[in-house]
């Protein structure tokens, strides 16, 4: 069965941008969430937070957010994050990494072998005093 076709388009039809249908995610500044959270604070009577909220067009799980991370003593706490992936690591990184991985490996197994010389050391040396005392008996 053929698929309608669609009728031409009218000058009068209006049609949306598709450049504007794509949402941004909101980000804030350490400035405007220091700046929303003191007048959040002084904020005492009924009703005044809520009117804040509206005003600056935010939800008051951004009030708690901001305040749990500045609680939590966060040092970046009131900038924004930056969206998005975290870069590739080009291949010197990753062979800087690998050898840094490999060399705490052989650091780990050099200082386990050098435990083990200095106990065979103090076990030699205690078997010595044993065979000494014994045969001063």
């Amino acid at each position: 069965m053929p698929m309608p076709s669609t009728p031409p388009l009218d000058a009068s039809e209006v049609v949306a941008d598709p450049s504007l249908d794509r949402r941004r995610r909101r980000s804030f500044t350490g400035e405007f969430k220091r700046r929303i959270l003191a007048q959040a604070e002084s904020c005492v009577g009924h009703g005044e937070l809520a009117a804040l909220l509206r005003r600056e067009g935010l939800y008051s799980s951004h009030l708690s957010q901001w305040r749990a991370q500045v609680a939590a003593g966060e040092v970046m706490a009131l900038t924004p994050k930056v969206a998005g992936r975290k870069p590739k690591t080009d291949a010197k990184d990753r062979r800087i990494v690998e050898l840094e991985r490999a060399n705490a490996k052989l650091a780990y197994r050099l200082d386990i072998s050098e435990r083990l010389v200095a106990l065979q050391k103090k076990a030699q040396e205690l078997m010595a005093a044993i065979a000494a005392q014994e045969s001063t008996s």
